[in-house]
């Protein structure tokens, strides 16, 4: 497939690159350009017709975009930026589309605090967090785009904690006081979530269940306090690394 990468050089986007490139026709697309890219056009997300002029021709779209703090640039990217991206899809008739964000901008505090066995097919409670708003809102217009083009099928997987080889997180150096204690909720390895994206992206659309569907991805944790039954069972996906040095001694 021709598959378009929004937001191609963020932190994610170099593990899904890597993973597709070699079975799949790839366009990655970012405000600033990577050593590693291999077929690259300069895209501002938030720009329609910048959207739009790379859109045509693509058999699907995968949006890895995100920006979290700024008011303002948040809602751009993360609520415009799903708009352009689903404007795009119905101009050119693009039937797969695969969005990410993290777990809370559909679970957010009121589910994290009080329930179990949290699922993806709840009604979204995003709160009131400025990353997770404007991420609910821009997955509430990708569905609306998404009910009324029948061609169209949204996927959306969660994460929110991603841990590399060494298990260092983003940012962070090797801390041994914290490891066997315990970690945040919905973390995963890089590779195993980019495998998930591969195997949204390849799967047979006539078989998911609706034209919108959501995943949570994360390790196999023993609280089951979240699922991620659904992505296992939907997408045949199964996570390589528990994480278990991190939350177990």
């Amino acid at each position: 497939m021709k598959v378009l990468i929004l937001g191609s050089n963020g932190m994610l986007g170099p593990w899904v690159s890597k993973i597709l490139k070699n079975n799949h026709e790839i366009i990655e697309t970012d405000l600033e350009m990577l050593k590693t890219n291999t077929n690259f056009v300069k895209v501002d997300i938030s720009n329609t017709e910048e959207v739009l002029s790379v859109a045509e021709g693509v058999d699907a779209i995968i949006n890895l975009s995100v920006l979290r703090y700024d008011r303002k640039l948040a809602f751009d990217v993360n609520m415009k930026g799903n708009l352009n991206m689903m404007l795009a899809a119905e101009k050119f008739k693009i039937p797969r589309i695969i969005n990410t964000g993290p777990h809370f901008q559909i679970a957010g505090p009121t589910y994290e605090n009080y329930d179990h066995e949290i699922n993806p097919d709840i009604p979204p409670q995003p709160g009131v967090n400025i990353y997770a708003l404007s991420k609910a809102l821009g997955q509430e217009i990708c569905k609306v785009f998404a009910q009324r083009n029948h061609f169209m099928y949204l996927q959306t997987l969660l994460f929110y904690i991603f841990y590399n080889q060494d298990l260092l997180t983003p940012g962070n150096k090797i801390n041994d006081n914290n490891f066997g204690k315990d970690l945040t909720p919905f973390s995963i390895r890089w590779e195993d979530a980019a495998e998930a994206i591969k195997l949204a992206l390849e799967i047979n659309l006539k078989k998911l269940p609706t034209r919108t569907e959501s995943y949570f991805v994360f390790a196999d944790l023993p609280h089951n306090k979240f699922s991620n039954e659904k992505a296992k069972n939907q997408l045949n996906w199964q996570p390589k690394h528990n994480l278990k040095d991190v939350w177990s001694k």
